[in-house]
């Protein structure tokens, strides 16, 4: 599950409503939110982040974290090495042979690292810790 088809979950079932509902709403189908969620489509248009948006009332920072978990979704994404250090090679290729070692913990505190390493602030996920339960 991406971590937008994971919010957009939370969101349904918060609200108590249907994936059927959502996507009669939407204009899509039930399968079609469905791969959305299991990360098995792209990541959605910020057109379509913005009628979720709308669906669900989300205004100012529900809003805005939506948009980035949307933006933070794609299910494959690519990581262009060329031009960088070996190091930098290296941690790409030692993450994506591996990423599916770590456990839901781990990958938080991995994002929090490097989150401090860039001078910026790792949000929570969804305004709690994740757990694999979660997932």
């Amino acid at each position: 599950m991406t971590p937008f088809g994971l919010r957009l979950r939370q969101l349904r079932q918060d609200k108590n409503v249907t994936l059927q509902q959502q996507a009669q709403f939407l204009g899509v189908s039930p399968a079609y939110i469905s791969a959305l969620e299991h990360g098995q489509r792209g990541k959605p248009s910020p057109a379509f982040v913005d009628q979720i948006c709308v669906w669900f009332g989300l205004i100012w920072d529900d809003a805005e974290q939506l948009k980035y978990l949307a933006q933070m979704s794609h299910p494959k994404p690519t990581v262009k090495t060329s031009g960088l250090s070996a190091e930098a090679t290296f941690l790409a290729n030692l993450l994506a042979q591996n990423i599916d070692r770590l456990s839901a913990d781990e990958c938080s505190a991995l994002t929090q690292l490097l989150h401090n390493q860039l001078g910026s602030e790792a949000p929570a996920l969804f305004g709690h810790k994740r757990t694999d339960q979660d997932l």
